[in-house]
């Protein structure tokens, strides 16, 4: 071992944006998350780590399934994919941002699709050391319709996983709000 300099470990985190109208920013259980590993596992020697930051927006074609109709151009199609790619790559912004101040490596990425599939997908064709994602807390009401994302990486993702929950006082009114 003398002389030879290991690989960093790789840790994927899927963050996403916070659901809470009007707050365009990463949402609370993807900053506890990211807050999480800095302090439990990269708390100080940051040449041994590398985060790569996973954002997943969902296509505008699925978000739309949920309306019963909308009416728009073209040109507003095109005008809300400009504004989603923008938003999203100001997220990743924020996370780069904080590695960049405390001189910790990453790579961040977007991705469009169901978040839960792109992320098992991105952890094969990337190979992190392991996942680390934020959950909301949703109760066993709200998982029959929301879903969740941490769940389904925790069984499908081929790496060790690490669920972040969030903490109580941390949680907005609404619980699916984040």
């Amino acid at each position: 071992m003398d002389g030879v300099e290991s690989e960093p470990t790789r840790i994927m985190l899927g963050v996403n944006e916070s659901s809470i109208k009007g707050y365009p920013h990463a949402s609370i259980s993807s900053r506890g998350a990211f807050e999480w590993t800095l302090q439990k596992i990269v708390p100080s020697n940051f040449s041994h780590f590398k985060l790569l930051f996973l954002h997943v927006q969902v296509p505008l074609s699925l978000s739309l399934d949920l309306l019963d109709s909308i009416y728009a151009s073209p040109e507003d199609f095109q005008a809300m994919k400009n504004r989603d790619k923008a938003r999203g790559l100001h997220l990743l912004e924020y996370f780069v941002g904080r590695c960049e101040e405390i001189v910790v490596s990453c790579e961040a990425w977007l991705k469009k699709g169901d978040p839960k599939e792109v992320i098992c997908h991105e952890v094969t064709r990337v190979h992190p050391d392991f996942l680390v994602v934020g959950s909301r807390g949703l109760g066993p009401f709200q998982k029959v319709f929301v879903g969740t994302v941490s769940e389904f990486c925790a069984k499908h993702a081929e790496c060790p996983v690490i669920t972040i929950k969030r903490k109580a006082d941390q949680a907005p009114q609404d619980p699916v709000d984040d």
